[in-house]
């Protein structure tokens, strides 16, 4: 699904796109006109992404061509090397993880993966992780916390696989064990939701010193279908459920949940992608400047501090 008044962007974008290629060419007399319907677009942006229904939120933060895990770490970390295995079962596709360099620093990296097409969001399981991507994770914390490396994470996920082969292998224990791991790690932990943050699956990367948010992202201890489901006995009802759940950044942030709301180009994110990631690594590489000046006691006070703060 996708909103209505997305139709008209989407029309005017593709005239921009060819636009901008005829001036990239040489037809430089077309300039005026390309910066004209440029100025349409953003104008006709303000009027579709201003006050913005929760609802409304959750159909931008499963936009199809929202950035992507892969997405951040091919812009922001050089010289990635991913990390694959836990070491028990099977390398799980729905967690990414690695290390490379991050604004000319080492850096650990863990993300939810998702896919664009559906032949990759099978492989990637929709970005729902089984207990070897969460194992998995937790190798990568370890190796983190052994070779003091700051430690960045990109969630984005529904929520955990709740397949009968997942429980079988101990989902609830791996998520458990993740949680545990990263609120323990003596190293900066930086946190970003960039689309979906779906229960304790999504919680399992989020417990960082400080945790971001995209404009549009969606943070909760369930779906809206989910919630709905429960609490009204049909999934109609997912708009009302949106609004009971709180599950939006600017509420978040009121509450105390997350750090930072971190504004989209053009109201959504999947207009200017590279934009996008590019604005979210200034605002972590800001966050991690400030965290490498506490210790590595203090970065675990400081971490355990603030979410015993939340739930207080």
């Amino acid at each position: 699904m996708a909103l209505k008044c997305e139709e008209r962007l989407r029309e005017l974008w593709s005239k921009l796109s060819s636009l901008k290629g005829l001036v990239s060419l040489g037809k430089y007399e077309l300039r005026g006109e390309y910066l004209k319907l440029k100025e349409e677009f953003r104008e006709e942006a303000k009027r579709c992404y201003s006050n913005l229904e929760p609802w409304d939120r959750v159909l931008l933060a499963r936009h199809p061509e929202r950035p992507k895990t892969s997405d951040y770490i091919s812009i922001l970390i050089k010289d990635f090397v991913e990390f694959k295995g836990d070491n028990h079962f099977m390398d799980d596709k729905a967690i990414i993880g690695g290390f490379g360099w991050f604004y000319g620093m080492k850096v650990a990296v863990l993300g939810h993966a998702k896919g664009r097409t559906t032949k990759e969001n099978i492989e990637r399981n929709f970005g729902m992780p089984h207990p070897e991507g969460y194992r998995k994770a937790i190798r990568v914390m370890e190796l983190a916390q052994r070779f003091n490396l700051p430690l960045i994470t990109f969630v984005d996920t529904p929520g955990a696989y709740p397949g009968v082969g997942a429980e079988e292998r101990g989902q609830s224990r791996a998520i458990a064990q993740c949680i545990y791991t990263m609120l323990n790690l003596k190293v900066p932990t930086l946190s970003v939701i960039i689309g979906e943050g779906g229960s304790g699956g999504a919680l399992a990367l989020a417990v960082g010193n400080r945790v971001l948010m995209l404009e549009n992202s969606i943070y909760s201890v369930i779906s809206p279908e989910g919630c709905s489901s429960i609490l009204f006995k049909s999934q109609e009802k997912v708009k009302e459920a949106s609004k009971m759940l709180k599950l939006t950044s600017y509420e978040l942030l009121e509450l105390g949940v997350i750090d930072e709301v971190i504004k989209e180009p053009y109201g959504a994110g999947h207009w200017l992608k590279e934009t996008t990631v590019k604005l979210v690594g200034r605002r972590l590489r800001h966050h991690l400047k400030e965290l490498l000046k506490l210790g590595r006691e203090k970065v675990l006070e400081h971490r355990i501090e603030k979410f015993r703060s939340i739930y207080a």
